[in-house]
């Protein structure tokens, strides 16, 4: 067993990424993939609270690197899925505090034990973006259908191949078949047209995800979800399986769906 090291990132804060992580976590762990999730995001951490982990932190990623812990104490299994776990940031330290050689070291001693390492990665372009991609094999890039994440993301995504870590591959999220329709919103073809990078997923719009992530229980966990269908969806991609796209516009208006259904649109 040889883990496929996932690290990923976004050029603009906000666009949900450690929410992505946490449910591809889910996602992997629940399809039978051994998991370790390493939270990058050092003295803003977060992927311990959407995971449901927040009270069980004893250790964190620092407490390795500097020796105070053992890398099996800072791991935490998840209540749900025996084959998760999370190794959490640190709250009270900056991202200085680990470079990206202390990431390739603890990197490689858990790539024998585990199928994936996925590393949520702080926003932006500095330090802590670094250690994230350090020991990666693959890069996802999270964007939302706006302007301003989209340019961001370009950023990045020219970042990652003047590093050697492309190609990247795209995650549209929080994308809203109705707005759109209405030309107020970039559709995903706009998005890959001015990125130019493989999509391996379009998560919809879907206000369960807050919702999940509110209560430590990501969405990925419900079966009725259209954005959980979509996050397993590419796990599934990640796992090298040919998965179609997610059809986003069976979610018109009841009248719209009666019509297709009786043939007259």
């Amino acid at each position: 067993m040889t883990a496929q090291v996932v690290t990923i990132t976004s050029g603009k804060g906000g666009v949900g990424k450690t929410t992505a992580v946490a449910n591809l976590a889910v996602a992997l762990a629940s399809g039978g993939s051994k998991v370790v999730c390493i939270d990058g995001d050092i003295g803003l951490r977060n992927l311990d609270v959407i995971l449901g982990l927040e009270n069980r932190i004893v250790y964190d990623i620092v407490d390795v690197i500097e020796g105070r812990c053992r890398l099996k104490q800072a791991m935490i299994r998840d209540k749900k899925l025996p084959e998760l776990y999370l190794i959490p940031a640190a709250q009270t330290r900056d991202k200085n505090a680990v470079s990206p050689s202390d990431m390739n070291r603890l990197i490689k001693d858990l790539r024998t034990d585990y199928d994936f390492v996925l590393i949520d990665s702080p926003a932006g372009i500095e330090r802590g973006f670094r250690n994230a991609i350090a020991a990666a094999d693959r890069v996802l890039v999270v964007t939302n259908p706006e302007v301003s994440a989209v340019r961001d993301a370009d950023r990045v995504i020219g970042i990652l191949e003047a590093e050697e870590k492309g190609p990247a591959a795209l995650i549209i999220n929080r994308l809203n078949p109705v707005l759109v329709k209405n030309h107020d919103m970039l559709s995903a073809d706009d998005v890959l047209d001015l990125l130019a990078v493989e999509l391996i997923g379009i998560v919809p719009e879907d206000e369960n995800v807050i919702i999940g992530s509110n209560r430590g229980a990501p969405v990925a966990f419900d079966p009725k979800s259209r954005a959980g269908q979509a996050f397993r969806n590419i796990a599934r991609r990640l796992k090298g399986e040919t998965v179609p796209f997610l059809d986003l516009d069976s979610h018109g208006s009841l009248w719209e769906r009666i019509q297709r259904l009786a043939g007259r649109k």
